[in-house]
């Protein structure tokens, strides 16, 4: 068994079982699955977000497996994602609890809790009306390079995030955003995988969807380029030569996604 606390879930679960007492907490529920329940709740006044993780079931790991899909197991790939990109530098999520009990991959019971990122809104929303109405080249400038900085610490630091979509980076709002002054936390980790180095194949999945979420945002190519150019920190003439392939495979991939988004909607 695995529990690691801190306040106020230090203080609050004193001497009970933390697993139980994660079951009990309530307040605004995003998802509940059979093996996994989301929810935000506030203690003292400040939120906090619960991933609870009951098992799956080998069923659904078979399930999954047989598809080509890695199953999530636990809160043990969010909390091992999270502790690396804090190592790293990058800005995420704080947990403040974690715990993981039984050695059955199928039944494990396991939880992390994360302080709630607020205010904040999503670079998805942030961006939706930029077709019509464009931002301040200066700000459009800044939040691509910090994009492109922080995708690519993530991935130097061993961790691909399988859901790299520009919904799940947040733009705080506590004080008026400027080119000069803003912050982006990168949150949603559950499906992370953390590794000494990420293999290209994760790599490459990550940034195609991280470019198909940002098709309709009214990106140019200097856009693109000034992005590239921020991921790898190499001049650009050595990437556009170097990754021929990728960028070919960006395209096509990312006009794939598209397309199924076309005909699926919010199914996909």
């Amino acid at each position: 068994m695995k529990l690691l606390l801190s306040e106020p879930f230090k203080t609050l679960w004193a001497g009970k079982d933390a697993f139980a007492e994660v079951e009990q907490l309530q307040g605004q529920v995003y998802r509940e699955l059979e093996g996994r329940r989301t929810l935000r709740t506030e203690v003292d006044g400040r939120g906090y977000f619960v991933k609870i993780h009951r098992g799956i079931g080998w069923g659904e790991i078979a399930k999954n497996l047989l598809t080509a899909k890695l199953p999530v197991l636990g809160a043990g790939q969010e909390w091992r994602a999270v502790r690396r990109l804090h190592e790293a530098g990058v800005a995420t999520m704080t947990a403040v609890a974690y715990g993981e009990r039984g050695g059955n991959p199928a039944t494990q019971h396991s939880f992390i809790v994360t302080e709630e990122l607020a205010p904040t809104v999503s670079l998805e929303d942030f961006s939706l009306d930029w077709t019509h109405n464009p931002p301040a080249p200066p700000l459009k400038r800044a939040l691509l390079d910090e994009v492109a900085k922080m995708t690519g610490t993530m991935h130097r630091a061993g961790v691909n995030h399988r859901d790299c979509y520009i919904c799940h980076f947040l733009l705080h709002t506590d004080k008026p955003v400027s080119a000069d002054d803003f912050r982006l936390s990168l949150i949603d980790l559950h499906r992370a995988q953390t590794r000494t180095a990420i293999t290209r194949r994760w790599r490459n999945k990550d940034l195609a969807a991280l470019y198909f979420s940002a098709l309709d945002i009214g990106l140019t190519r200097r856009d693109k380029l000034r992005f590239l150019r921020g991921y790898f920190c190499q001049p650009l003439r050595q990437i556009l030569r170097e990754e021929a392939r990728l960028l070919a495979w960006l395209e096509r991939k990312a006009e794939k996604l598209y397309a199924r988004k076309q005909r699926y909607g919010d199914a996909l």
